[in-house]
C-alpha cells in the first residue's frame, strides 16, 4: 500500500485530482467519447492484446534491457546510475510503444487517415512506421525549426511514406505543430484520428498514451527486482509533455520507497525566458483540450518556449504529472541546454551510447545527484531514445 491516497488516475470524466478533463466543444467531445469507449472496448480484447504483445516483442524488441553504467558511476562516484535502454527500440525511442497502440487502434476503429504532431520527429518517426505497418495514411505536422534541426527524422518520415506538413506560424515549434495538426483533424473527425504524441491533450488520450507507455515501467521494475533483488532509490525520466516519464513512474507509484524524479529544461537558465521548465516554474492553467500546468505570459497566452531538445519545448504538461506534483509523489527538477550537452557528451564518450537530447537531460540530473548519494543507492534513469537525430546538430553546436 502507498502512503498517498490518489485518486482515480483518471476519474470517469478523465480528471486527474483537478487536471486534465475535455476542454473541447461540444461537438468534439461526442467525438472524444466515442474514441474512449472504442478504446476501453478494444484493449480488453484478446486478439488486441495478442497483436499488440506480438508486436512489441518482434517488431519492437521489447524488453528493452537495463544497462548497468558502471564506468560512468565509477567516475562520478556515489550512487550506482542503470539505464532502462528505449533507445534500442524500433525507430530508436519509447515513442513506438504507444504509436502501435494508437495505429492499431484506429484500424480496428476503421479510420481513414491518421494526424499528429512532432517536435523531435521520433513521435513522427513512429507513427509513420506504425501506420506503414498496419497500412493507413499517415500525415505529420511539423515546426519549420525543428524540420532544420532533426533533419535525419525528417528524411526517414518520408521516406515510410508519410505526409509532412511544415508548419511557419508563431515560434515554428512544437506548440504550433500541435495547434496546426489539431486544425486538420477538426476538418474530419468522424474519419480521422488524431494521435497525440505524449500524455496530453483532451481525455482519454492521458490516460491512453500512458497505458500504451507503461509497459516500460512494467519491465523496468521487474528487472530490477530480478537482477538486484530490491527496488531502484531513485527513477527518473525527462519531461516535455511527459509520456516517457509516465510509462515509467506509473508502475513505480505504490512504491513508497522509490523517489520519481522528472526532469524539465531548465534552456539557458530559469531566471532568462529561455526555458521550458513547465512545472518549475508554470501555473495551473489549460491548453489543448486540458487543464494542466501551463507557461504563460503576462497575457495569458502560452508562453514561447526553449529547449535544446526538440521533444521537450512544450509550455504545457501532462495532466498526471501535474497532479502527481501537487500530491508530492514526484519531483520535478530541471537541467541546463550546457548541462544537457555535457551529460550527452559524457554518456557517448564513458559509456559509448549516444542519447537523444531529450534522454541527456535525466542524465545530466543522475550525473548531478550521483556523487551526494552513497555507493549503496541505486538511480534507474529512463534512456528514452537515441542521439542519431542530433549527432549532427550537437557536432555543429560543440564544433567537432
Amino acid at each position: 500500500m502507498s502512503k498517498f491516497d490518489f485518486a482515480p488516475m483518471p476519474d470517469a470524466s478523465g480528471f486527474f485530482g483537478e487536471y486534465g478533463g475535455q476542454i473541447i466543444p461540444p461537438e468534439l467531445k461526442v467525438i472524444m467519447d466515442d474514441i474512449n469507449d472504442a478504446y476501453e472496448e478494444i484493449r480488453q480484447l484478446p486478439g488486441f492484446q495478442q497483436e499488440l504483445a506480438e508486436l512489441f516483442a518482434d517488431y519492437v524488441g521489447r524488453p528493452s534491457p537495463i544497462f548497468h553504467a558502471a564506468r560512468l558511476s565509477e567516475q562520478l562516484g556515489g550512487a550506482q546510475l542503470y539505464l532502462k535502454r528505449e533507445d534500442l527500440n524500433h525507430t530508436g525511442a519509447h515513442k513506438i510503444n504507444h504509436c502501435l497502440g494508437e495505429a492499431l487502434l484506429a484500424k480496428h476503429m476503421g479510420k481513414t487517415k491518421v494526424i499528429a504532431e512532432t517536435g523531435a520527429g521520433q513521435h513522427g518517426v513512429a507513427l509513420a512506421t506504425a501506420c506503414a505497418l498496419v497500412g493507413i495514411p499517415c500525415e505529420i505536422h511539423m515546426g519549420q525549426v525543428d524540420i532544420e534541426k532533426e533533419h535525419p527524422n525528417v528524411t526517414k518520415m518520408k521516406i515510410l511514406g508519410c505526409k509532412l506538413v511544415p508548419v511557419t506560424r508563431g515560434t515554428a515549434t512544437l506548440k504550433d505543430a500541435v495547434d496546426s495538426a489539431f486544425e486538420e483533424y477538426l476538418k474530419n473527425p468522424q474519419e480521422y484520428i488524431y494521435a497525440i504524441g505524449s500524455v496530453v491533450g483532451p481525455h482519454p488520450f492521458p490516460k491512453m498514451v500512458r497505458d500504451f507507455q507503461s509497459i516500460i515501467g512494467t519491465e523496468a521494475r521487474q528487472q530490477f527486482q530480478n537482477k538486484h533483488n530490491q527496488l531502484p532509490d531513485y527513477v527518473t525520466a525527462c519531461v516535455g509533455g511527459g509520456s516517457n516519464a509516465m510509462g515509467m513512474f506509473t508502475a513505480f507509484l505504490d512504491d513508497d520507497g522509490v523517489e520519481l524524479v522528472g526532469v524539465e529544461p531548465a534552456g539557458k537558465g530559469l531566471d532568462t525566458k529561455d526555458h521550458s521548465a513547465t512545472l518549475t516554474l508554470g501555473k495551473p492553467s489549460e491548453l489543448h483540450g486540458m487543464k494542466c500546468y501551463v507557461l504563460e505570459t503576462e497575457d495569458g497566452e502560452p508562453m514561447p518556449v526553449h529547449s535544446i531538445a526538440s521533444g521537450l519545448d512544450y509550455p504545457g504538461v501532462g495532466p498526471q504529472h501535474s497532479y502527481l506534483k501537487d500530491l508530492g509523489r514526484a519531483q520535478y527538477d530541471s537541467v541546463t541546454d550546457e548541462e544537457c550537452l555535457n551529460a550527452f557528451m559524457t554518456l557517448s564518450r564513458v559509456e559509448g551510447i549516444i542519447p537523444a537530447l531529450e534522454s541527456a537531460h535525466a542524465v545530466a540530473w543522475a550525473m548531478r545527484k550521483a556523487p551526494t548519494l552513497g555507493k549503496d543507492q541505486k538511480i534507474l534513469i529512463n534512456l528514452s531514445g537515441r542521439g542519431d537525430k542530433d549527432a549532427d546538430y550537437v557536432s555543429e553546436k560543440l564544433g567537432l
